[in-house]
């Protein structure tokens, strides 16, 4: 049976530990409470916030007055396939690192280099997480969601999800509840082609390599436990909600302009990262242009300060409120404007606040 309470504090469910009350909280721990939860409170006309992991959140001081829903189920199908892929069905509510572990264990590649990502299945295919060369895109065969509008259980195939960079059909809409995901991976001892420079360099291995599936995903933990992006009580740096800004995509225009800026501001001879993207656009690093804007490591605003690791974090060491990460968060992204003309989007999802 699903646990219910009231005005309980949202800081305590956020890896930022930000946030204000939830004016009613609803513990689900099978798919049927998870449904009926958010039925039950669309029927009464009330907000629903569906909460996972809070790792990718950011909530107002004021809290959320409505209907919080925790995500608490549990499951996992291994289901055979052919021409060695092996289809797993996950809960929603499993949490992410040790399933990508047991994938490891089990011998199943495609997500050895999203090891270390805090939070939970179902919030997955939403951002389209992603790190080190690897995206949940590649894998997903397919999702079950609970349809808020026709208020049926939906299959959404691949092409549905309509996945882009960080970005889903489901992502800015609250149009679909994340029941399972099915992801398809390959059983084999070792990683899918290593795709992402920094870690071939930390494998000592040349893009395009296989390596066995623990050390690919070993030598991803090590260098996330380097930029604070692995949770540890003891480390004030993990208390964030990960990289704070998406890394910028921009047309030929924009490239023109930045290659501009960047060439008055640093000399011609300096190069910034980028990456080709579909449609002719490129994407650079939003954690080079935070750097080269001036900003560094450990920098505070008021309790809130960037990461001492990794200028892409913005944390709460000190107990702030939300209030003053937004802060923080319009400084950086007004000192980024300013120097290179890129505007910054947010990478976390926004409750009752703006940037």
């Amino acid at each position: 049976m699903a646990v219910f309470a009231e005005d309980v504090n949202l800081a305590g469910y956020t890896t930022l530990r930000l946030g204000g009350p939830a004016r009613r909280f609803v513990e689900a721990t099978t798919e049927a409470e998870l449904v009926t939860a958010v039925r039950r409170a669309d029927e009464a006309g009330e907000p629903v916030l569906v909460l996972g992991g809070g790792s990718n959140l950011v909530v107002s001081d004021a809290g959320f007055p409505g209907t919080v829903v925790h995500v608490g189920t549990r499951g996992t199908e291994i289901i055979p396939a052919e021409g060695g892929r092996v289809l797993v069905r996950v809960q929603a509510g499993e949490e992410w690192d040790p399933f990508v572990a047991r994938c490891v264990e089990d011998g199943l590649a495609g997500v050895e280099c999203l090891a270390g990502i805090p939070g939970r299945v179902g919030a997955t295919p939403i951002q389209n997480v992603g790190a080190y060369g690897q995206d949940v895109s590649e894998t997903i065969v397919e999702v079950r969601a609970y349809d808020r509008q026709t208020r049926k259980v939906v299959t959404l195939d691949r092409d549905a999800c309509r996945f882009t960079y960080r970005h889903s059909v489901f992502k800015g809409s609250d149009r679909h509840v994340v029941l399972d995901v099915m992801y398809a991976l390959r059983q084999a001892e070792e990683s899918q082609p290593i795709a992402y420079a920094e870690l071939a360099r930390k494998l000592r291995a040349a893009p395009g390599d296989r390596v066995a599936l623990k050390e690919a995903r070993d030598a991803v933990l090590e260098l996330r436990r380097g930029k604070g992006m692995v949770l540890d009580p003891d480390d004030p740096d993990t208390r964030s909600a990960g990289s704070f800004f998406t890394n910028p995509i921009l047309d030929a225009a924009q490239l023109a302009d930045l290659e501009r800026r960047v060439a008055e501001r640093l000399g011609p001879d300096v190069a910034f990262p980028r990456y080709p993207e579909s449609g002719g656009r490129t994407k650079t690093s939003a954690a080079w242009l935070i750097d080269r804007a001036g900003f560094a490591k450990g920098e505070s605003l008021g309790p809130m300060r960037i990461s001492t690791k990794h200028t892409l974090a913005l944390t709460n060491p000190d107990g702030g409120r939300t209030e003053d990460l937004l802060a923080l968060a319009r400084h950086v992204r007004a000192g980024v404007r300013e120097a290179f003309g890129v505007e910054l989007v947010n990478e976390p999802v926004f409750v009752g606040v703006t940037l």
